[in-house]
């Protein structure tokens, strides 16, 4: 066992109790960091970042690059775990390929991607531009376009699809345990994409008032059923949203870890910046270490 020291995003010291051993990190874009300097994915598909929250860990933890793997990839789903990923520029091996028995550490962020969450937002984006072109101006803090399309006499569409994520989810982390039994499992949840309500997301956005607190809501229901996945594995769920309170898309540049749809510094429009990646490891290495 061995012990290091990391600066979280508040400059506080924290220890960490570290199995010596391989860490792997698997993922979607949230953990590979698209458009993040330095890009050294292979395949270069992939969008990886060598500052994505995964290289931070490894950096902090002293983990040596033989013992390294960083097998996530952008537009990665739970079924590119366990079989190739195609991506636009070269083919990613299945994720799972990269554990073994000697595995002692494994962080996944997965899921985003199952459940849709990326095409709500751009359904979101799309009905509040329809909504701005076509209002008057004033904006109606209850107005949803958005919320309509997925939510009609009582049934929940996102709902049933994460009920199926979960699923798919619950299959994979039996895998990983069987293929790394020996490795504590983390698997990562998304940090705050929007705030939990208002009209301030209008000018970064293009959302209705109404549907940031929608999509609010289907992001609460995405790392809630993360959060009950892990557990019910055996494995830790890191929260990433608390720490990302008021660091959303819509939070000032200077501050916010989530780019807007026109991104203001190097990375991919609704997703992580470094300083998001940053704030996702210190997350994690957090988990890892409660006591810290």
């Amino acid at each position: 066992m061995i012990t290091l020291t990391h600066d979280d995003s508040s400059g506080r010291k924290a220890s960490a109790d570290v199995t010596e051993g391989p860490y792997v990190a698997m993922g979607d874009s949230y953990t590979s960091g698209p458009r993040i300097p330095g890009q050294s994915a292979t395949p270069v598909g992939c969008a990886r970042s060598d500052h994505n929250y995964p290289t931070l860990i490894a950096h902090t933890l002293g983990v040596k690059a033989a013992d390294f793997r960083d097998v996530s990839c952008s537009g990665a789903t739970i079924a590119d775990l366990s079989a190739p990923q195609a991506t636009s520029n070269g083919t990613n091996r299945e994720q799972l390929a990269a554990l073994s028995k000697s595995t002692r550490l494994v962080t996944l962020g997965i899921g985003g991607n199952d459940a849709g969450f990326s095409d709500v937002i751009t359904s979101c984006v799309k009905a509040g531009i329809f909504y701005r072109a076509t209002g008057s101006g004033k904006y109606i803090p209850g107005d949803a376009p958005c919320e309509g399309q997925y939510v009609r006499g009582g049934v929940d569409k996102v709902e049933q699809q994460l009920k199926e994520t979960g699923n798919r989810l619950a299959d994979v982390l039996a895998e990983v345990k069987r293929r790394a039994p020996l490795a504590r499992v983390y698997v990562v949840g998304y940090p705050a994409v929007v705030p939990p309500s208002g009209t301030g997301c209008l000018r970064e956005m293009s959302l209705a008032p109404g549907d940031v607190t929608f999509l609010h809501h289907v992001q609460h229901q995405l790392n809630s059923m993360l959060r009950d996945q892990a557990h019910a594995a055996g494995g830790t769920y890191v929260d990433t949203y608390t720490s990302s309170i008021g660091r959303d898309a819509c939070s000032p540049r200077s501050t916010r870890w989530i780019e807007p749809l026109v991104p203001a510094t190097l990375a991919a429009p609704v997703h992580p910046n470094e300083r998001g990646e940053r704030g996702m490891a210190d997350a994690v290495l957090s988990a890892v270490n409660p006591r810290g």
